[in-house]
């Protein structure tokens, strides 16, 4: 299984290229889900509502499984397509690429066009920084007060990020840790007494 997979750490906008009069700005959104793609996408075209074209392709999922290339208008295949083969290419996933197009009374033809998208595409994701990032779980980990210390020591040696720490007789911890350490993390702490702990 893979836990593991490549997106861009944050936002880039409004890199332009201008080909034969025609201006091309383009915009590279990270996602976390659908509504991230809504969101963004409106957002340009609120933002650029006289624009001719907004053209984009996305990539959501581990293995960008999800994935769409939209043209919006343009000829079948000179848009969305060398938009995604640029998401392709730098093998990152949970990503928008929108290009905007402002038309310049120059047709540039499919090669001129598809040569225009792909390489506004490729300008805005050379500006993003590509990060890799882990796959996450969540899990509740109930136990003795006694036992604090030994929890809070497991959690560190696996990089667990705490989000929420109720402290009773009974302590429940809800804790991030990496998919790739569920394993090893549940090995341990079935070997201590009176603790439960589930994942979500």
């Amino acid at each position: 299984m893979e836990f593991s997979f490549n997106t861009i750490k944050s936002a880039v906008e409004n890199v332009l290229l201008k080909e034969k009069g025609s201006k091309f700005l383009s915009f590279v959104f990270p996602l976390n889900d659908e509504n991230d793609l809504k969101k963004n996408l409106e957002k340009i075209r609120v933002e650029h509502p006289k624009a001719t074209h907004h053209c984009y392709a996305f990539r959501l999922g581990m293995k960008g499984e999800n994935y769409r290339a939209n043209d919006d208008g343009e000829p079948s295949g000179s848009a969305g397509l060398p938009i995604y083969n640029q998401l392709l290419a730098n093998d990152i996933t949970n990503v928008l690429l929108i290009v905007v197009r402002y038309y310049g009374g120059t047709k540039l033809g499919v090669s001129g066009l598809v040569k225009a998208y792909k390489e506004s595409a490729k300008l805005v994701l050379e500006e993003a920084e590509i990060i890799t990032k882990e796959l996450e779980s969540d899990i509740e980990i109930a136990f003795s007060f006694s036992q604090q210390n030994q929890i809070f020591t497991l959690l560190n040696k696996f990089d667990g990020k705490i989000q929420d720490f109720l402290t009773d007789e009974k302590c429940t911890i809800k804790a991030k840790i990496k998919t790739s350490q569920k394993e090893s993390i549940s090995e341990q702490l079935s070997e201590m007494q009176n603790i439960s702990f589930e994942f979500f």
